[in-house]
């Protein structure tokens, strides 16, 4: 397969090209002759992601916006490809709230030109006989889905569209557009909506990368409101391969909700970090999470609480999440340990965030 990836210098996006071009090939049976990485390489794109894969002819590297449609008709001609999987997006939340113009312009006029340069490429591919096989995934949240309470049932494939952020709107607008091109156009979409990541290379303003670093060095960790919302929450490598899964054996037109099987309070998770991260610590050193966990004031339209059903993935196609929040986060705290210039490259420059909270 070719397959062109969007945002493959970000977290998910460059876990993602590791799995495909690692052990997709072992785990789901698919060969990969090349994957292109268009990136724009903004704040959260990050080289040093992909700095394993130098060398491997099969991975090449592109810069470039996805609002660019001669650069998509450029690639489309160049490579041909497959497949696409669409992961480019702004995704912080609090940058929403503070500048939305670049994520309506990223994650809904983009996936416009994505998808419309998707379909120019498969009327192609059909006209010369090549085309049944396309497929383009697109890769969404469950906060376009709103805000769950307590004992409200987890998010499923047909909860109505609810969503309370910048962020989340540009989402839900993003997925209606590719449900559009699927039903209009006929293009071969497979949706995917899924919950909060974490794991390696996660950008350090998100919830559990930023605890870790804070709780390292001893400083405050500052929680919104009283720690009560709960995220469910998904170790990264599940949720790639839950993404390969769908673009191979998903049914175009369909959604698959990825969830991680692991709703956790925010404060929860927290002093879990605190602990583990005390684990790693030299010798001598504690962190106590009463020194350092400190409430600030919460967010504005903060979700209360998220949780995907994921059955109908796991039904239709065989995916199941690996790891446990107690095994994942234990190789996270430990990925951010053994990467500390990874960590101190994106410290020294390149590091934004304005509201330095749990985005969760």
């Amino acid at each position: 397969m070719r397959i062109l990836v969007t945002g493959g210098a970000g977290f998910i996006g460059s876990n993602l090209v590791h799995y495909l071009l690692g052990p997709a090939a072992d785990e789901l049976g698919v060969s990969i002759e090349r994957v292109v990485n268009l990136d724009k390489l903004t704040y959260a794109g990050n080289p040093e992601n992909l700095a394993a894969l130098a060398g491997d002819p099969r991975h090449l590297f592109v810069q470039g916006d996805i609002c660019d449609a001669a650069l998509l008709e450029k690639l489309y001609a160049e490579h041909d490809f497959d497949a696409v999987m669409h992961l480019a997006a702004e995704s912080h939340v609090d940058r929403s709230i503070d500048a939305p113009e670049q994520f309506i312009l990223t994650n809904f006029v983009g996936t416009f030109q994505m998808l419309h340069a998707a379909r120019n490429h498969h009327k192609k591919r059909q006209a010369a006989g090549t085309g049944d096989g396309f497929r383009f995934l697109h890769v969404s949240t469950d906060e376009v889905y709103g805000s769950l309470e307590p004992d409200d049932p987890a998010f499923s494939e047909t909860t109505p569209y609810a969503p309370n952020s910048p962020y989340s709107a540009s989402k839900a607008g993003s997925d209606h557009l590719a449900r559009a091109y699927f039903h209009t156009f006929h293009l071969p979409v497979v949706t995917t909506n899924c919950s909060n990541n974490y794991g390696p290379r996660q950008f350090p303003e998100k919830l559990i990368p930023l605890m870790i670093a804070k709780a390292r060095r001893g400083e405050k960790l500052p929680v919104y409101g009283d720690g009560s919302n709960v995220r469910d929450w998904l170790y990264v490598d599940d949720h790639c391969r839950g993404l390969t899964l769908a673009l191979l054996r998903g049914t175009p037109g369909e959604v698959y909700n990825i969830g991680g099987r692991n709703e956790l309070k925010n404060i929860d998770v927290v002093r879990k970090l605190i602990e583990l991260v005390n684990d790693c610590l030299p010798e001598g050193e504690t962190r106590l999470a009463d020194d350092l966990i400190t409430y600030v004031t919460d967010r504005p339209g903060h979700d209360r609480r998220y949780a995907i059903n994921c059955e109908k993935i796991e039904r239709e196609l065989g995916w199941q999440p690996k790891e446990t929040w107690e095994t994942g986060f234990k190789k996270t705290v430990q990925w951010y340990f053994d990467n500390d210039a990874w960590i101190e490259s994106i410290q020294q420059g390149t590091y934004q965030g304005q509201r330095l909270g749990a985005d969760a």
